[in-house]
């Protein structure tokens, strides 16, 4: 109690000790009660008068500490009257959950409602036609068209049409019904567990489609593009350009000028890298390119670029298969190609273009990674025994700036210098390679940074002294029933170059063109190298 509602204690007022036997007893527990008693005890008439001061005290205090209750009470009533007048309820009301007019027009309660309310149908129709209930069965199937039709193509509430309100409180009169009837809990969930089950094999059979179709689509080739090679091929033999040659050949050998090593079977992605790299050179002449082809495209590569050589620079077309020291003897993907388990897994048509194709990556079931164009990056030293450093590009990439100061770079040791892709957890040695193998966890750090082919710095030299060939080859041999790493060229190139990759600053190349729509579009910009390595190449 604060100092004011304090009752002064009287100083003569006895303790228990002092009193008389005769003062406490059982009717003396309130105050004035010798008062009427009188003859209970002898007691001092100014004994008497200091109690009856004490009492009329402590009633005005009571009745002081009432008021103040009071007064408070007012006050606080008349602040809430103020506070309420001040209240601006029509903002509030902006936001009422309660009022119907400013429900979300994207909610969609009704249309998951409707979708549960054909479900329940289903089940109910299933258990109605086990028991011969025809009519039951015919009302809930019917209900169930008309409540699909009612649904459409709607995904919120806002889409429903207003009889769909209509059609659902008429499902739920019939599902009410049927419940009525035919309810039983062990025999709905059993019903339900089915259908979820059917419902998980109907997705994992469209997941599989959908795979499928998507690498049909980024691997067919189209139309115009296909019609291209056909018509310089022709054009090849029919003017006899298969008697020419390109010029500056002294040039092919020559260590001190810039060697590019393009691997392709596509024409014009070959032409725009060489293009697109020639353009922003300050000294063209210095610059060789060596394209290799494929059998079937060479004649119209070669025609191209006699046709069109590139401003200054000097040009090599090459056909793979003319290699001839590249045989299944040397080559480990080449005698894995012959093998009946390789063809039997490539090639049967039943699976490769089958939509309904085994749950492996249908990406590495496309053939062209088997393809020694691919493989072939795995054999520089032998393609260019003169040379001792060479730039390898891939053919679905566009250069923007000057690439003359890559040969500049100090690989300190290393035989490869390549732009790192790791983020965090992502693009780590984890995701390439099978580390449940042994001879995986034994010799490789889950946690290596991978790194991107498509724009890579080689020194040959460097390369012969280590014999990377050979270690790509050891590999190679060991994963050929596939249980170290899928198909394809990054997986063992990581292995190949482990501990002997040089990391390129990122802006030399930057990836995830055709597939990732987050990329930066100032790193785009200030890329030396833009790299299409999605399905969606342009």
């Amino acid at each position: 109690l604060t100092k004011s509602s304090q009752v002064v204690e009287d100083p003569f007022r006895p303790t228990l000790s002092s009193r008389d036997p005769g003062w406490y007893n059982i009717n003396d527990h309130q105050y004035g009660s010798e008062m009427r008693h009188p003859h209970a005890s002898a007691v001092h008439p100014l004994k008497l008068k200091r109690r009856m001061l004490r009492r009329e005290r402590r009633e005005r205090r009571t009745a002081e500490l009432i008021q103040q209750d009071k007064e408070i009470d007012n006050q606080m009533q008349e602040a809430a009257i103020k506070r309420a007048m001040e209240l601006d309820t029509t903002i509030k009301g902006r936001y009422s959950i309660w009022r119907k007019e400013y429900e979300n027009p994207n909610s969609d309660s009704n249309v998951k409602l409707m979708r549960d309310q054909i479900i329940m149908a289903r089940v109910y129709a299933t258990i109605a036609k086990a028991k011969s209930n025809n009519m039951l069965y015919d009302s809930l199937m019917e209900h169930s068209r008309e409540s699909q039709l009612a649904i459409g193509e709607a995904t919120s509430d806002s889409e429903l049409h207003p009889s769909a309100l209509e059609q659902a409180k008429a499902m739920g009169h019939i599902l009410s019904t049927a419940k009525d009837q035919l309810y039983h809990c062990m025999t709905i969930a059993r019903k339900l567990r089915a259908m979820l089950q059917s419902s998980e094999t109907n997705v994992n059979e469209l997941k599989k489609k959908s795979a499928f179709l998507i690498q049909l689509a980024a691997k067919t080739v189209p139309k115009p593009l296909h019609c291209l090679p056909l018509l310089l091929t022709t054009e090849y033999y029919l003017r006899g350009y298969e008697e020419k040659d390109f010029a500056n050949r002294e040039k092919l050998e020559d260590p001190s000028l810039y060697h590019y090593a393009i691997f392709s079977d596509n024409v014009l992605a070959a032409s725009v890298v060489v293009n697109s790299t020639v353009l922003h050179v300050k000294e063209p002449e210095k610059h060789v390119f060596h394209i290799v082809t494929d059998k079937l495209n060479f004649a119209a590569m070669k025609m191209w670029f006699l046709v069109n050589p590139p401003a200054g620079a000097a040009i090599q077309v090459q056909n793979v298969d003319d290699f001839t020291w590249l045989n299944s003897s040397y080559c480990p993907v080449l005698r894995q190609l012959e093998s009946a388990r390789m063809i039997e897994y490539y090639f049967k048509a039943h699976q490769t273009s089958s939509l309904t194709a085994g749950s492996d990556n249908l990406k590495y079931r496309n053939p062209k990674y088997l393809s020694m164009l691919n493989h072939l990056r795995f054999y520089l030293p032998e393609v260019y025994p003169k040379l001792n450093k060479i730039l390898f590009l891939d053919d679905d990439i566009v250069i923007q700036k000057d690439l003359t100061p890559l040969w500049s770079v100090n690989l300190r040791g290393m035989v490869i210098g390549a732009v790192e892709t790791c983020k965090e957890s992502f693009h780590r040695f984890d995701k390439y390679l099978n580390f449940s193998n042994p001879k995986i966890s034994e010799n490789f750090d889950p946690n290596a940074c991978g790194w991107a082919f498509g724009m890579n710095i080689f020194d040959l030299k460097e390369w012969r002294k280590r014999d990377i060939t050979g270690i790509y080859h050891h590999w190679q041999d060991m994963n050929e029933n596939r249980t170290l790493w899928k198909l394809g060229t990054l997986p063992p190139g990581l292995i190949t170059f482990y501990n002997l990759t040089y990391p390129l600053d990122r802006s030399w190349h930057v990836l995830g063109l055709g597939y990732d729509p987050a990329l930066n579009l100032t790193e785009i910009e200030n890329a030396t190298v833009v790299h299409y390595n999605g399905n969606y190449k342009p």
